[in-house]
């Protein structure tokens, strides 16, 4: 009985050396971390795209009080951005929006699946009648702010929902 109590701890000694893991220079190595030459390896990176961006998506770039930058045009005022196209909206601010006002964005083929509306320097609260007519038309209505709804419109319309924003310029607005 003895003996085994004495090769019992020696045994345990031998399984724990064995356990632990043996390092060059007595440190571990980590294997995320970077050295130098791996820093060089990287700026010679290149970077190949799959799908290029179709030149038909309209993105707003910027917007000033006096109107935006979508796609690389200048548009002076309110606008409708649709699928594929830039157009002057008539209204000139957010008590204008009107089902007739609206009616250019349900006429769509193919049928819109969310408007955005920008409503100037805040978001403003618009007709129940006219967001009712507009969903049973088919068509959700995001109404927001104009720098928010620049935003959500770039967003959809970056996960190829078929969006349009009705935009007006945000008074107070400098330059963005």
């Amino acid at each position: 009985m003895a003996a085994l109590r004495l090769l019992g701890p020696a045994v345990g000694w031998r399984l724990a050396a064995a356990a632990r893991p043996i390092y060059p220079n007595g440190q571990p190595q980590r294997g995320n971390r970077l050295t130098p030459s791996d820093d060089e390896m990287y700026q010679r990176t290149s970077i190949q795209h799959l799908e290029r961006e179709s030149q038909d998506i309209m993105f707003v770039e910027g917007y000033t009080n006096r109107g935006f930058t979508i796609s690389g045009n200048k548009v002076v005022g309110p606008c409708a951005v649709l699928p594929r196209a830039i157009l002057q909206w008539n209204v000139g601010m957010y008590q204008d929006i009107s089902a007739e006002s609206l009616t250019l964005f349900r006429l769509l083929e193919p049928r819109i699946e969310i408007l955005v509306l920008g409503t100037g320097d805040k978001v403003q609260r618009l007709d129940p009648a006219v967001l009712r007519l507009m969903r049973q038309c088919g068509i959700a209505v995001e109404v927001q702010d104009t720098p928010n709804a620049c935003a959500t419109f770039n967003f959809l319309t970056s996960e190829r929902r078929v969006t349009a924003a009705g935009l007006i310029p945000p008074p107070g607005a400098a330059g963005r």
